[in-house]
């Protein structure tokens, strides 16, 4: 290794840091060759680089979950300097897809650009709320489509810990059209590689899930560029990459088999048949989820296999996996003796998998008996595993850094992960997970398996380091060592102070595994050689604690001038005037072996275990994000916890507003929920006219709801209580007998009455996805109902499905009814229909203006199905039937629409029917500031409906406010009015000139709030204005639209 340049850990400014590379400053412009075959590169960053090249996307979507686990954060720091694609920040919520939809739609105007490569970085749980809206997505083509890249990691738990679990999206994948391809990969390199065919997939929408829990974000990976593909098809397309849609490994004789979605737990799947090949056990790993080819994995999976079991990542132990309905669609045939099992793998499942093999195998030998699971060993042979406990803001919590550095060249490889624990210690916790094993040996089992920190029966740990010696007395770490091994603790302490501060339990696991325990006071070293505290003064702790550690790692084999040689391969060999020589002279002295007696003190004293819960980024500046949040220390951080909305209150509210969410009030919604009370519920339009389009108010008194000028209030509706009683009826039950059904997103159980679980929580009434059908044939004993029931959830079924579904808007009861023979247990029956979501609704209110009260603007959704009978949305019937007193389950979204700084910004505003509702809530705001002799900006404000007479929406207000001076002018468009149908795109073409003007030169703001079908239109409109009166080119037009987007000054929310 060198002694200079980006290599170095001391600098020679005296700073102490890692290697550069997680560093912006390192990755800002570099040669494109630095960010593969280099060990300081994350394979997750290196993902990042290849999304947000502008050769490779238009614009990149960073969703706030992404930033929360640490991915985005790099792209928006090349964003600033120029080095990325533009950068859009959006939110997570219900319908979060639909920003993405309404930009790949312009694709239809003749002004849209000629290539628009959207790329979105979501969360497995950001992906789930996206995916309905991907029903709308356009056909992808070459100029025109999506790429979102998952990393894969959830918080899961009551300790929030962290997991690559995507049992989020258990209920998503049937839901995914067929124009969307599926990637799934685990290692490093099969990470970028799989990011990179992402984008050579031209006429594909790609969903690409990596694993971010552990490999991407290992330190020591070195990353081949990937190769560039030509083919079109997926499975051309990963043969010309070295991969295939399945991976099969083990036995090729085997007689049972485990299929797994591609991820950490395939990779501990894969190391077990590996080290037992002649078990009679294979894996089936799917590397391409969707489109799902079912020859491929009859060819995949050996004639030999009897038993296939399918590991299906799902909330809890009643919900159905698709995975499962997939392979046996493919592969079950009434003459076959084939078993197909379904192994419902929890996220507390895959936790436990991941953090002890010896769980993963007691598993697989439970439904494998004939599989040897006590002669397996799936580690890597021969390798070092080190484990280094700190506090975050430690002088020396860079040291696993460098001691990694020491491995980055010659035999001997190093893997290092970085996680940390923000919850159960002030200040945060952090563990460094290093394997040290020969290069010829190196292989991609989890760093979670391999190094644990988790205690077990034996531990697997070869070296502990304790950089933080108040940890000895707060968290259980000795267990994790092996039999014999070392420790080195850094304290300042004394032996005898140490020892006095060791509780009995840890001095009798010292005692227990024959623990070597090693201390040096590597503070006292640097205050010696470096005085008083400062920079150089850190960097000499870490010199001094680095070679305490490489002559402990050496053992027998060390001595002065060896340890003192390997240093100076990683550090300059004189250091702000003091030579390294000097610091290893003094640190060899400084090194003292303990010995720990037999504890006399009987007090108990419950110690913590580590959980990862927290991802942290560097980026530039040294700025510290954790969990997407800048920092200035993790100070800081241990007070911004991972979640605000549970760990902190809102800092707005005021003190005597900080109301906790009630437990009772539906406790499975993760959002924070509000019970309010409706006050008004107002037809706007005439009974006699065909669409009931209502006012709702609600007062929110006592409850601290608190809402911005533009969000959305999701309601948690019911479904029509005649329609569940006569449900129960027919299908024979009591609405009053109680049930225990899981809470949804979670495993825990709560107790109902049938009534309550088929009114409030299950989605009785809404559309099934294919795998209900063939789950349903299961219970079926009519052999007709069986069969159809089966085909219709097959392949061979789509046509009858896509008929069910659009045309004949089926619904789970109607399922049950036309196939009467399936007749599940209720509480069977709940688990295997989905649950009722919000939705969600633009407030039309300004709560500076009205107090404790929200309202809302809705249309009841209704339409006739084919044999004339009439249907309702779920969600609008219930609120159209709310009698006033009524409680209703609220909570409140963020959304896009919100008001510019400055109110002397112009403000041009275009709603169509109900989207109407956040301009209320706008104009309620600024005729208020107007009122207290506030200056306000021109307000345009276009409106459409189809009757003047009967669907101009808040009109009586609209003229109030014309009459104040608070709208400017008022563009308004009813359609059927005239014998020319009129729109509002023709009213904003009357005013091009003035509305060119207010985007162009007085930083003026457009908004859009409606259905999807006029933004095409619109846009044309606003290219339009800008070619003729600001002589801009038609590209140029577009372009500078496109820019305001990013000003946040051009604003679309459409569904």
């Amino acid at each position: 290794m060198t002694s200079s340049g980006s290599d170095t850990p001391l600098s020679s400014s005296a700073t102490l840091s890692p290697p550069s590379s997680p560093r912006l400053k390192y990755l800002l412009d570099p040669p494109q060759e630095s960010f593969y075959d280099n060990p300081h590169v994350q394979p997750s960053t290196i993902v990042e680089h290849i999304s947000s090249q502008k050769s490779n996307s238009s614009f990149v979507y960073i969703f706030d979950l992404a930033e929360q686990v640490g991915f985005g954060t790099s792209t928006k720091a090349w964003a600033r300097h120029g080095q990325s694609a533009p950068v859009v920040d959006l939110q997570t919520r219900a319908g979060a897809g639909l920003s993405l939809i309404g930009r790949l739609s312009q694709g239809t105007s003749a002004y849209a650009d000629a290539k628009t490569v959207l790329t979105a970085y979501t969360t497995p749980a950001g992906l789930a709320q996206m995916t309905p809206s991907f029903s709308y997505l356009p056909q992808a083509t070459a100029e025109s489509r999506l790429v979102v890249q998952v990393p894969a990691v959830t918080s899961t738990g009551d300790t929030l810990s962290l997991s690559p679990s995507l049992a989020s999206l258990a209920a998503t994948w049937p839901l995914l059209s067929e124009g969307i391809v599926v990637l799934l990969s685990s290692t490093a390199q099969q990470s970028i590689d799989f990011a990179n065919l992402a984008y050579q997939l031209k006429h594909s929408h790609v969903i690409h899930i990596f694993d971010h829990h552990t490999s991407g974000r290992e330190f020591g990976q070195y990353i081949s560029p990937p190769q560039p593909v030509a083919q079109e098809s997926v499975a051309e397309a990963l043969a010309a990459s070295g991969y295939s849609l399945f991976e099969y490994a083990g036995d090729a004789h085997a007689h049972t088999a485990l299929v797994l979605l591609n991820g950490p737990l395939a990779l501990v799947a894969k190391a077990i048949v590996r080290n037992s090949p002649s078990s009679g056990l294979g894996v089936v790993i799917v590397n391409v989820l969707r489109p799902w080819n079912e020859d491929a994995l009859r060819r995949t999976v050996p004639p030999s296999v009897r038993d296939i079991h399918v590991f299906d990542d799902v909330p809890n132990t009643l919900t159905h996996g698709s995975l499962h309905a997939d392979v046996f669609s493919a592969l079950w045939t009434p003459t076959s003796n084939l078993g197909i099992h379904a192994r419902r793998i929890t996220p507390s499942h895959t936790h436990r998998f991941l953090n002890s093999a010896e769980a993963f195998l007691q598993y697989v030998s439970d439904i494998v008996p004939s599989f040897p699971e006590d002669s397996v060993y799936i580690g890597a042979v021969a390798a070092k595993r080190l484990l280094l406990f700190s506090s975050p803001q430690s002088p020396i919590s860079p040291l696993p850094r460098v001691v990694e550095s020491l491995f980055t060249t010659g035999s001997i490889r190093g893997r290092l992960l970085m996680d940390y624990d923000i919850f159960s210690k002030q200040g945060g916790v952090a563990a460094s997970r290093l394997l040290l094993s020969k290069q010829d040996s190196y292989h991609q089992l989890p760093l979670s398996i391999e190094v644990p920190t988790e205690p077990s029966a034996h531990g697997l740990v070869d070296f502990i380091g304790i950089l933080d010696q108040k940890l000895l007395s707060t968290h259980q770490i000795f267990d994790l060592a092996k039999d014999n091994s070392v420790a080195l603790v850094v304290t300042s302490w004394t032996t005898e102070e140490l020892l006095a501060n060791l509780p009995a339990v840890v001095t009798a696991s010292i005692l227990k595994k024959n623990l070597a325990i090693f201390t040096i006071n590597s503070w006292d070293v640097a205050t010696k050689l470096a005085g008083a505290p400062g920079s150089t003064h850190d960097a000499i702790q870490n010199i001094v604690t680095y070679l305490a550690f490489v002559r402990l790692y050496l053992g027998a084999a060390a001595d002065e001038p060896l340890v003192q040689k390997l240093a100076q391969r990683v550090f300059q060999e004189t250091f702000q005037g003091i030579s390294i020589s000097k610091v290893s002279s003094h640190a060899w002295v400084a090194l003292e072996e303990i010995i720990v007696p037999v504890s006399s003190d009987p007090t108990p004293c419950p110690l913590k275990n580590f959980e990862s819960n927290a991802i942290v980024v560097e980026a530039d500046h040294g700025e510290t994000f954790v969990n997407g949040s800048r920092l200035g220390s993790w100070h800081d951080a241990a007070k911004h916890l991972l979640f605000p909305s549970i760990y902190a209150p809102d800092e707005t509210l005021a003190s005597g507003e900080r109301d906790h969410q009630d437990p009772s009030l539906r406790p499975e919604v993760p959002d924070r929920t509000f019970l309010v009370t409706c006050t008004v519920n107002r037809r706007l339009t005439p009974l006699d006219y065909n669409r009931n389009v209502f006012h709702l108010e609600f007062d929110s008194s006592g409850t601290g709801l608190k809402y911005a000028i533009g969000e959305a209030l999701g309601v948690h509706g019911w479904n029509d209580e005649q329609e569940v009683l006569d449900f129960c009826t027919w299908y024979g039950v009591n609405p009053n007998h109680l049930v225990t059904i899981p809470v949804p997103g979670g495993e825990k159980l709560h107790t109902r009455t049938v009534f309550q679980a088929l009114q409030q929580q299950v989605d009785l009434f809404g559309k099934p996805p294919k795998a209900f059908y063939t789950d349903l044939a299961a219970f079926a004993t009519n052999p007709v109902d069986k069969h159809a029931l089966s085909f219709i959830g097959s392949p061979e079924g789509a046509a009858t499905f896509k008929k069910n579904s659009e045309k004949d808007t089926v619904t789970f009861a109607d399922v049950l009814r036309m196939y009467p023979s399936a007749k599940p247990g209720v509480e069977k029956l709940c688990g295997l229909i989905e649950d009722i979501k919000p939705r969600h609704y633009s407030i039309a209110s300004a709560q500076a203006v009205v107090g404790d009260r929200v309202d809302l603007l809705v249309v009841t959704v209704d339409w006739s199905t084919p044999n004339g009978e009439t249907r309702y949305g779920q969600c609008t019937r219930y609120l159209a039937g709310l009698k006033i007193g009524q409680k209703v389950t609220v909570s409140i979204k963020p959304s896009v629409m919100k008001l510019p700084p400055s109110l002397r910004q112009p403000l041009i505003m275009a709603g169509l029917g109900t989207g109407a509702a956040p301009f209320r809530a706008f104009l309620q705001y600024l005729a208020w500031r107007a009122e207290q002799g506030e200056e306000i900006g021109p307000v345009y404000y276009y409106f459409g409906s189809r009757h003047q007479s009967q669907e101009y929406l808040y009109g009586e207000e609209i003229e109030s406010w014309i009459l104040d001076g608070v709208v400017t002018r008022a563009g308004l468009a009813f359609s059927r009015d005239g014998p020319k149908k009129v729109y509002i795109q023709h009213k904003m073409l009357e005013d091009s000139e003035i509305l060119a003007k207010m985007l162009h030169n007085d930083e003026g703001v457009f908004y859009l709030c409606g259905p999807t079908w006029p933004v095409p239109d619109v846009y044309e409109a606003l290219v339009d204005a800008l070619v003729k009166y600001r002589g801009m080119e038609v590209v140029a037009a577009g372009d500078y639209l496109e820019g305001l987007k990013e000003e946040e000054r051009y604003v679309l929310e459409v569904y």
